[in-house]
């Protein structure tokens, strides 16, 4: 919890990770990983690298300065684009997106060394229609160059079981950070810009310089609910595929037997999204995607080099700032990942 807390405060905009991998290497080798760094993936392993492999983005929605005191949502900025939908972001995902982050105070550091810059709050959001872009209008940061990422200011709030925050997805990236300090020998991968589609690229380019014949991977992530009442009716969320490609079916069945025998509950997305387009057939409702993961992409374009299946963390709210995780379904979670981590702990 005191290590989530410290990752949430320190801003890790798309695009702009390294401030964030920084401290990140700090952490795992604190822990006694080894740490290497790549163009956007930080790799951190024990003794035995090749046992399991986990990984988990850690880039988070933010700002980008993008001319005199002009901000544009950094996952849609124009270099981003063709990575992350092949076409234009739509109008309701802008308009959605457009009222969250009224009056939420932000911060801007310098993208390498992420040496503080200022910080301001948000008072205007518009979208132009020129630029396909949500436009925000930021007080107290006038002063910022084009290029400076501005990341949401954010505490880890904790109230009645629950915890709070931009937890997409530093809640999971935390919790793989604290694999080592329970004895992790295998790897963790942590990798950037996810939310604009193109972290699978840094990833497939390190499993074909150093990976096996075949590869094993667990992604881990949050995964976005409508209300508690639905986040809550299991601990753990699994998937047997997504927009992109179907997982791995060995893998996705050996991770659904742990949880059974741990005694965790969970479902998978697929199904439930199945079951909400069926409930919504002859309604005005558009049909909920099966959604674009890491490993659908990885999987759809390595051609069996990597293969695998989804660990998610149930959550509502998602991508705002009061995203929401329970701290059953966060212990359930750690348990899971303990067990295909191979740690075995004292009782």
């Amino acid at each position: 919890m005191d290590l989530l807390k410290s990752l949430i405060r320190e801003p890790s905009v798309v695009g702009a990770e390294h401030a964030f991998f920084r401290v990140l290497q700090r952490e795992l080798e604190e822990r006694g990983a080894q740490v290497t760094w790549y163009e956007g993936l930080l790799v951190a392993h024990g003794n035995d690298p090749h046992s399991s492999m986990f990984s988990s983005h850690i880039d988070r929605h933010g700002l980008i300065c993008t001319g005199p005191n002009e901000f544009q949502f950094a996952a849609f900025v124009a270099g981003q684009m063709s990575d992350l939908l092949g076409k234009s972001v739509s109008e309701e995902l802008m308009l959605t997106l457009m009222n969250r982050f009224d009056n939420t105070p932000v911060i801007a550091y310098e993208p390498w060394s992420g040496a503080y810059r200022g910080r301001g709050i948000i008072n205007n959001a518009f979208i132009c229609e020129y630029r396909n872009n949500l436009i925000f209008e930021v007080e107290g940061l006038e002063h910022l160059v084009a290029g400076t990422p501005v990341g949401f200011l954010d505490r880890l709030k904790i109230d009645h079981g629950l915890l709070s925050g931009q937890l997409d997805n530093v809640l999971t990236a935390a919790a793989l950070v604290h694999l080592f300090s329970l004895g992790y020998q295998g790897t963790a991968f942590f990798t950037a810009e996810e939310e604009s589609g193109g972290s699978w690229r840094y990833l497939l380019e390190w499993f074909r310089r150093f990976g096996g014949s075949t590869n094993e991977l667990y992604v881990v992530d949050t995964s976005p609910y409508r209300n508690r009442e639905e986040a809550d009716r299991q601990q753990i969320v699994l998937r047997n595929r997504d927009e992109f490609a179907d997982f791995n079916l060995e893998t996705t069945q050996k991770l659904a037997q742990v949880c059974t025998s741990l005694g965790v509950s969970y479902s998978f997305k697929d199904h439930y999204i199945d079951q909400v387009n069926h409930a919504n057939l002859g309604s005005s409702k558009p049909p909920m995607s099966l959604g674009r993961t890491e490993l659908g992409r990885i999987t759809d374009k390595s051609n069996g080099l990597v293969h695998g299946t989804t660990l998610q963390i149930p959550t509502t709210g998602y991508h705002t700032m009061n995203e929401t995780a329970s701290i059953d379904s966060s212990k359930a979670f750690l348990k899971v990942l303990t067990r295909l981590g191979n740690i075995h702990l004292e009782e």
